[in-house]
């Protein structure tokens, strides 16, 4: 069986980019973000989220 990723918080992906658990928040409602959803929670893969600020993707996400 394949381990899974875990998922982490808001909290967590912010601290570990350094924004806002707000901007955070922002991204997701914009879908900018990869993230999934867990109920009424919010969670992320850390690998996808190294990935997407990797790909430049991140830069756009404020526009």
């Amino acid at each position: 069986m394949a381990e899974t990723e875990r998922l982490y918080s808001v909290e967590e992906i912010a601290n570990h980019i350094g924004v806002s658990k707000d901007t955070i928040r922002a991204w997701v409602k914009k879908e900018t973000i990869p993230y999934y959803k867990v109920g009424r929670q919010y969670k992320f893969k850390l690998s996808e989220i190294d990935e997407w600020i990797a790909s430049g993707k991140s830069a756009d996400a404020d526009k």
